[in-house]
């Protein structure tokens, strides 16, 4: 599996300057993004999942960001550190209250950057998340939306297999919609996504 992840990070850059910023990384775990701590004063990087906060502390060392990043292995809600912005990495729709999330960003930062698939998005249906999309944007769209902008990214898959490891375990109903890719080889799944600069307080 395959997913262009060099072309997210550079979207993500190109679309909010990061330079001397501190920054709240909501959903860091795994590491695949934080390249942009480089430029940043200071990130505190959050996530509730074990597995993912190791992974996200070997991405921290392979990249020499010990000195920029901080790691928290914690649910958002609980925290209350203050920064220039709250990053939302492709985790707002898997947060219960996603209005919740966002008005608690507002309580730590001026102002919340959410990058999370785009509603439509074929990935997130055969994942089964498509109403947690819907809901994620429309309390999105419930604060003052600085800017916006949709990217066009995809899944790449060897065989079924592959796509068996990465979605597999989410059961029903993705199993289902992915027993339509059974017998095929090398092939994409659509993932567009979106970003928004929300004014996360006045």
């Amino acid at each position: 599996m395959a997913t262009d992840l060099a072309a997210i990070v550079a979207n993500i850059e190109a679309f909010y300057d990061f330079g001397g910023k501190t920054v709240i990384h909501v959903g860091a775990g795994g590491g695949q993004f934080i390249g942009y701590a480089a430029r940043a004063r200071g990130v505190l990087a959050v996530d509730p999942d074990p597995g993912a906060v190791e992974r996200l502390r070997t991405a921290i060392r392979t990249q020499g960001l010990e000195e920029r990043i901080v790691v928290v292995e914690a649910d958002f809600l609980t925290l209350t550190d203050r920064a220039d912005v709250v990053l939302f990495e492709f985790c707002l729709h898997e947060i219960a209250d996603p209005a919740a999330a966002l008005r608690h960003a507002g309580t730590l930062a001026p102002a919340a950057l959410v990058v999370d698939p785009a509603p439509g998005s074929r990935w997130a249906w055969c994942c089964g998340e498509e109403d947690k999309v819907r809901r994620s944007w429309a309390a999105a769209e419930r604060t003052r939306v600085r800017k916006r902008a949709s990217f066009q990214g995809m899944q790449r898959f060897h065989d079924y297999a592959e796509l068996f490891a990465k979605a597999g375990g989410l059961g029903e109903p993705t199993l289902s919609r992915i027993a339509a890719f059974r017998d095929r080889l090398d092939f994409t799944i659509d993932m567009p996504y979106q970003m928004a600069l929300l004014a996360a307080r006045e």
